[in-house]
């Protein structure tokens, strides 16, 4: 007969399965991995994401074609290529992490609560899918946060995020898919040096212009 201790031994709560991946994600120091993002119903947007610590991130994308973010730990920087021909730049205080950053998983813990979707046995990512996920459901503590809920795929063996769903209160849904991971790479904080077109028109502090 199993005993009642053995049996709690193998439960493991939504909040400490997110501990590990929050710990595991603290020892990876770069890594660049394959996204796609969609954004309610547009058009979905593919590209290359790169990671160095502590918070610097880029995303060169290949749709749409030479579309480029970059966050260099206290400048954002956007260029959008023809018709626009702009660079959006916007000097960031607190944290800027990403999702898929130790950051970013640290104020999750702070700030949203967190529990499993269906329990803790791995379903498949997509419907027909043979890759198994765990996935977690995050509701926001407080109304100040952006999104009012976030849902995290984890594989439970790497313990990597292939799937963010973010929900904000006017149900305006961001999904980002992450695949191929390379890890630990080596990357140089050259990388993070961008040097946008310059013909391009500039537009700094554009998250509080008029």
């Amino acid at each position: 007969m199993v005993s009642a201790t053995a049996i709690a031994q193998s439960i493991m709560t939504a909040s400490d399965f997110f501990k590990s991946v929050s710990d595991y994600y603290g020892t990876i120091h770069d890594y660049e991995a394959d996204v796609d993002i969609t954004i309610g119903n547009s058009s979905d947007m593919q590209g290359k994401a790169s990671f160095k610590r502590p918070e610097m991130l880029r995303i060169d994308f290949s749709q749409p074609a030479e579309q480029t973010i970059v966050f260099s730990g206290d400048t954002l920087t956007i260029y959008l290529p023809a018709p626009y021909s702009a660079i959006l730049q916007q000097t960031v205080s607190g944290s800027g992490a990403a999702s898929a950053t130790p950051e970013g998983l640290a104020l999750m813990r702070r700030y949203y609560t967190i529990s499993y979707e269906s329990g803790q046995d791995p379903v498949p990512l997509e419907e027909g899918s043979s890759e198994m996920v765990i996935n977690l459901v995050l509701k926001r503590r407080s109304s100040s946060e952006a999104f009012s809920q976030i849902k995290l795929s984890i594989d439970p063996t790497s313990k990597l995020i292939r799937r963010v769903i973010a929900v904000t209160p006017s149900s305006q849904s961001y999904i980002f898919y992450f695949s191929n991971y390379r890890l630990n790479t080596g990357m140089s904080e050259q990388r993070f040096i961008y040097d946008p077109p310059s013909s391009a028109n500039n537009y700094n502090n554009f998250l509080f212009s008029e």
